[in-house]
């Protein structure tokens, strides 16, 4: 692998989508490995800029090729991590940040090892994220119940993962990730060829 691979988790509502937009923003040589899913776009999302939406038959038809480096279904939707999305962002010598969910978090995990980092976002509160859910807009009440349950059952997930962040603030989650991956790409494995190659050793 010639990159890090970033994964961020977080129960829906938490931000995790805006905390990575900006994220990407501040942070140079960031690639992102756009998402295929099977759910709707919601309102200003654009194919193959937030996700690339298919439909269930084709998502299917590409379990079973084995395109995914990791696939889940989630509220009834299928989300996954294209091989060949992730190794075009990879093979381009770039850092990569990841959207996942618990599940597709530890296969990455799993299969890069140390050359993966997972950042866990959380929010204040369950009733923060209650207000977050219903102030989007996008789900009934049932949905955002069920949401909730599922949010409780995630965040214990989070005691898995490398890094944990709440996000109290975007700013101040924003900033928290940004050190994250900085610090790790100053691990003295991952300077290690720079100064052999500037002080001749």
């Amino acid at each position: 692998m010639a990159g890090i691979l970033f994964v961020v988790s977080a129960p829906s509502g938490t931000g995790k989508t805006t905390v990575i937009k900006a994220v990407r923003e501040q942070v140079e040589g960031l690639g992102y490995s756009v998402s295929h899913t099977t759910r709707p776009p919601r309102r200003n999302e654009r194919n193959g800029v937030d996700y690339h939406f298919v439909s269930k038959e084709e998502f299917t038809r590409m379990i079973q090729e084995g395109a995914f480096v990791e696939w889940a279904q989630v509220y009834g939707e299928y989300y996954g991590t294209a091989y060949e999305t992730l190794e075009m962002e990879v093979g381009a010598e770039r850092d990569v940040i990841l959207d996942l969910d618990p599940q597709g978090g530890k296969n990455i995990k799993s299969r890069y090892g140390d050359d993966s980092v997972l950042i866990y976002l959380l929010p204040p509160d369950l009733e923060s994220l209650d207000k977050r859910l219903k102030t989007r807009g996008t789900d009934s009440g049932e949905v955002i119940r069920d949401r909730l349950s599922s949010a409780f059952q995630q965040i214990k997930e989070c005691l898995t993962y490398d890094y944990i962040i709440f996000n109290e603030t975007l700013e101040a989650a924003v900033d928290n990730v940004c050190s994250i991956v900085a610090a790790e790409r100053s691990r003295a494995k991952r300077m290690a060829h720079l100064v052999r190659e500037r002080f001749n050793i």
